[in-house]
């Protein structure tokens, strides 16, 4: 089975920011961050080279594959600042009609910018999808699908 290639590093997510070019988008991943941090208590760290992560869990699929993969996490890519929230979306339908402009696909949430969207809003989503992901890690019987670090 392959092994996933995008696990914690030790590289500097103060770093990794900082060499953004553009201040406001800059600035949005910093406060990216600072939402992320606040709601599950982690520090964030660097996860591949480009996602900066929060909290870890460890899943196991029906399959036999399994490893860790980050609570909550965000990067900067080209087009669009990525939010990951591992729930995905469709039990937060009225949060997301207050959310503002963005796009989404299964787990991703797609922003341009933080002007774009409703910040309190997007705080509230956050809690709820890591909300979710706890409470869906706890439904399961195995104990190996339960979360190995969460505040």
């Amino acid at each position: 089975m392959a092994e996933l290639k995008t696990k914690p590093t030790e590289a500097s997510v103060k770093e990794f920011l900082n060499q953004i070019p553009d201040k406001e988008r800059r600035d949005d991943c910093f406060a990216i961050a600072k939402m992320m941090e606040e709601a599950t208590g982690a520090k964030p760290k660097m996860w591949g080279p480009s996602i900066v992560g929060f909290g870890s869990f460890h899943y196991k699929y029906d399959s036999g594959r399994e490893g860790d993969w980050l609570l909550i996490g965000f990067s900067p890519r080209k087009n669009d600042l990525t939010l990951y929230l591992m729930m995905g979306f469709t039990q937060h339908r009225e949060l997301m009609q207050q959310l503002g402009k963005y796009k989404t696909s299964k787990s991703c949430l797609y922003i341009k910018r933080l002007s774009d969207i409703h910040v309190p809003t997007l705080k509230k989503l956050i809690k709820a999808s890591l909300q979710q992901l706890r409470e869906y890690q706890k439904s399961k019987s195995n104990p190996e699908r339960r979360f190995t670090r969460f505040p």
